[in-house]
């Protein structure tokens, strides 16, 4: 069995200790201070040092049954006996640390919202960090635990206990979620200048001293996972501030693009789309009035007796517009860029969808539409006029 050191200070960060196993590419020791993997926050990486070498720690892990801890190294491993001296990689441990307060400390502020917004998983692996909550809450209710939170970080009076207790004795803790751990249990508090905890966990985890030290807490995104739960995406800590910081730099050079201030951003924006949309609109009507004005000009010729009119289009937008546009008695035919193609039908004698399937079947492609207006895709653009015409004149040849 491993000691673990991280469960009696979260910040110690240098140790020494005896190597207890080795096996490929992994090291046990009697006692450690990096945290192994395990209630959704990463193990600890940093390097093992003895006379005459040294390992890099590439991740930490735990065998439950056992106790022992494994740290995974790279390079040659010390020998059993050896004593070492370990150093945690202090940036990534804060990281994981301000992580994993942040979720206790959020959950506890959703909670206090509505008692029906109840965790029911967490993930610490990356910066974006996720709650699984229960009870669907609302961009309302984000808000709400965001500003109960920043509040009481804001006050800073915020400490970390980390007893064990036994089993026996949890009935005298509000804890915020059952616990199924058995025997002595490892609570996390978060308590209150005046004694009240704020927040009371069973868990094994890591943590800052103060709360205060995980803020700012962010919620970047809510996703609805499934009905009855909420996954709530948030940052913390230092990796939360380089965030923002970096979304503000965006927006502010986004506002000086615009020549408004960072705050008057979302009213440019939306000003900017409303007029986005309406030129959208104009510009819907204007290709309509453009397709019906190219077709009219197209000329005319007869197959069998029947108006044939073609268009040769730049713009495959073009296209239906300027076959919805046919006249009674009259079929057009149309190419565009890309192989699109379209069959306009005004007589009932001659379906489009018919007539475009047919030429397609000539050459190649696919499509398809009702009888007064087909589109599709041929892949051989330049037979496509020819086969239209063909097909249009056997089909209303007498007898």
């Amino acid at each position: 069995m491993t000691l673990a050191l991280y469960h009696q200070s979260p910040t110690l960060l240098t140790f020494t200790a005896t190597v207890l196993d080795v096996r490929d590419g992994a090291v046990a020791l009697d006692a450690t201070a990096f945290y192994p993997e395990g209630g959704g926050q990463n193990g600890d990486a940093g390097v093992l040092r003895w006379p005459g070498g040294e390992a890099q720690v590439l991740d930490t892990r735990k065998d439950k049954p056992s106790g022992v801890v494994w740290h995974e190294v790279e390079g040659t491993s010390p020998p059993v006996g050896t004593p070492v001296t370990g150093e945690v990689d202090a940036a990534r441990r804060w990281r994981h640390m301000a992580r994993h307060s942040a979720e206790h400390l959020l959950a506890q502020a959703f909670l206090r919202v509505n008692p029906a917004f109840r965790v029911a998983a967490v993930s610490m692996r990356n910066a974006e960090s996720t709650l699984d909550l229960e009870g669907d809450p609302a961009e309302a209710d984000v808000e709400a635990a965001e500003t109960l939170l920043r509040e009481t970080l804001a006050r800073g009076d915020l400490t970390l206990e980390t007893p064990t207790v036994p089993e026996a004795d949890l009935h005298l803790y509000p804890l915020r979620r059952e616990t199924k751990v058995r025997g002595d249990v490892r609570l996390v508090i978060f308590r209150e200048a005046d004694g009240t905890p704020f927040d009371v966990s069973a868990c094994g985890g890591t943590h800052v001293p103060r709360a205060g030290q995980v803020a700012p807490v962010v919620v970047l995104r809510t996703e609805r996972i499934r009905s009855g739960l909420t996954r709530i995406v948030f940052m913390a800590g230092e990796e939360a501030a380089a965030f923002l910081t970096g979304v503000y730099r965006e927006a502010r050079a986004l506002a000086q693009g615009f020549s408004v201030p960072v705050p008057a951003l979302p009213q440019r924006v939306t000003a900017l789309v409303a007029e986005r949309d309406a030129l959208k609109v104009e510009a819907a009507a204007l290709r309509e009035r453009l397709a019906v004005a190219l077709a009219d000009a197209a000329p005319l010729e007869e197959v069998s007796g029947v108006p044939l009119r073609w268009l040769t289009l730049d713009d495959a937008a073009l296209l239906p517009a300027a076959l919805a546009a046919t006249p009674a008695g009259e079929v057009r035919g149309a190419i565009a860029p890309g192989g699109r193609c379209g069959i306009g039908s005004g007589r009932v004698d001659v379906p489009a969808g018919n007539l475009l399937g047919a030429a397609l079947k000539v050459t190649g492609g696919k499509g398809g539409g009702r009888p007064a207006l087909a589109q599709g895709t041929t892949e051989r653009p330049g037979e496509f006029r020819q086969a239209v015409r063909s097909l249009l004149a056997d089909a209303l040849q007498p007898g």
